[in-house]
């Protein structure tokens, strides 16, 4: 007749890592002891303890990016750049290191950490890169005498730049001597609201910022103008430098 079987358990609730290590179970049979061994190993989901803030620096600066984790087995860690040009690898490790960084580098970056026990821990830092304004739009326009006629001017800077026009080395202000100035975000349009043959000749969009300054040329003509007599009218030889310094140092003032 065979023995019947008795089974021996523990049970251990909130299971910690302080309950990890070996179990002996012992049981005394016809006087003679017997045991059977078990060993506990404790897994723990990875969690992210600690991790850089948000940051904003000047271009050209060096910064270092950190994120801790803790968990069993020891977490991986890797690092992704999230920006407006897409979602791509960019280390793994608990640090990132940027040299001399870019405005290209800007965006927002996520710590990933994971041990295959659950879900990936992720948590996030965005990194703000001030830069200089660029010019990235500032086309010249034909407008015959009584219509509307725009000019237009696009900037990309962080801080947001402010915008300026001038014609030759005359400064324009809204409103005033029939014109209209309108800036949106990135932005600035200088519109007139009835041409005239006085209002044709080239005008200077200038932006800038805390970090720098910057300047386009663009044309106001009229129908009949050809476009080389436009270009050439653009690379005429005018003090830019010396508007750029003016509008520079007024800028300087306002600090």
């Amino acid at each position: 007749m065979d023995t019947p079987v008795t089974e021996y358990s523990i049970k251990i609730q909130n299971v910690n890592v302080h309950d990890e290590g070996p179990y002996v179970c012992s049981i005394l049979m016809s006087n003679k002891p017997k045991s059977s061994k078990v060993h506990l190993i404790v897994q723990v989901p990875a969690k992210i303890t600690n991790i850089s803030t948000d940051i904003t620096v000047n271009e050209g600066s060096n910064i270092t990016l950190m994120c801790l984790a803790i968990g069993r087995p020891e977490p991986n860690i890797i690092w992704k750049h999230r920006s407006t040009k897409g979602h791509k690898f960019v280390t793994e490790g608990e640090y990132v290191d940027m040299t001399a960084i870019t405005k290209e580098q800007s965006g927002s970056y996520e710590c990933i950490s994971s041990n295959d026990i659950s879900a990936p821990d992720v948590r996030t830092v965005k990194v703000t890169v001030n830069y200089a304004p660029f010019i990235s739009k500032a086309r010249s326009t034909g407008t015959p005498v009584g219509q509307k006629g725009v000019l237009q001017c696009e900037a990309s800077a962080v801080p947001g730049a402010d915008f300026e026009w001038y014609k030759e080395d005359r400064r324009l202000f809204n409103g005033l001597n029939g014109v209209k100035i309108e800036n949106q975000g990135k932005q600035s349009m200088l519109m007139f609201l009835n041409v005239s043959e006085e209002d044709y000749g080239n005008y200077t969009c200038v932006a800038l910022n805390t970090m720098g300054i910057t300047n386009a040329s663009i044309i106001l003509y009229g129908p009949g103008t050809m476009m080389h007599d436009v270009n050439r009218a653009a690379l005429s030889p005018h003090c830019s430098f010396c508007l750029l310094l003016t509008v520079f140092f007024l800028f300087l003032l306002k600090f």
